[in-house]
């Protein structure tokens, strides 16, 4: 044993052909291992990575393929709901008064005052406020009358044919038991492409 090892020690790494059988196979095996620490060091071990860094991913991407899915699924469905929010919102935008209505409905809100016993201290309409797609035209009104009658005006604004609100009530007692109410109308203009000129 002693002289096999001996003979080892003295290998002639120029004459592997001339080796004995065992220090063939130790350097096969020595080369086999150093290939795969090779190979497992410069690419398998980022592969191993990349595979965990994918399974880690892999729980988000199905919530997100389902989330689609079921959007691809009920697309018919969203189509006919986008439909019927554009009719809607046209519908909604066809309450809103033109230019030429608004000198109209200031009449309309006047005479529904006047038609419940209302009398007017105050109606004053303010410059037009642009917001975004509409303008927002306020009206300051002050008015004397009972508590029901107020409570009727507010029921016929709110009745009329196009948009209107009332904010910013004030009730106050007044004289021979009148009531003072002080409140901004504002209604609304869809602003169409108009040409400023």
């Amino acid at each position: 044993m002693a002289t096999n090892f001996s003979d080892l020690a003295n290998l002639d790494f120029s004459d592997v052909s001339g080796w004995p059988g065992i220090a063939k196979a130790i350097a096969i095996i020595a080369v086999c291992v150093a290939v795969l620490g090779a190979g497992y060091w410069f690419d398998t071990q980022h592969q191993l990575a990349e595979l965990e860094r994918s399974k880690a991913k892999e729980p988000e991407l199905k919530q997100t393929f389902e989330r689609k899915q079921n959007k691809a699924a009920n697309l018919d469905a969203y189509r006919e709901q986008k439909v019927e929010m554009e009719q809607s919102f046209g519908a909604m935008l066809r309450q809103l008064p033109s230019k030429t209505e608004v000198a109209e409905l200031l009449v309309d809100i006047s005479q529904a005052g006047i038609a419940n016993g209302l009398n007017f201290e105050l109606f004053k309409p303010a410059g037009e406020v642009p917001i975004e797609f509409y303008e927002e035209l306020p009206i300051k009104i002050r008015v004397t009358g009972s508590y029901h009658e107020f409570g009727q005006f507010v029921s016929d604004v709110a009745a009329l044919p196009r948009i209107v609100t009332l904010d910013n009530f004030s009730i106050k007692g007044g004289d021979d038991n009148n009531l003072t109410m002080e409140v901004t109308a504002k209604t609304y203009r869809y602003i169409d492409d108009e040409v400023v000129e």
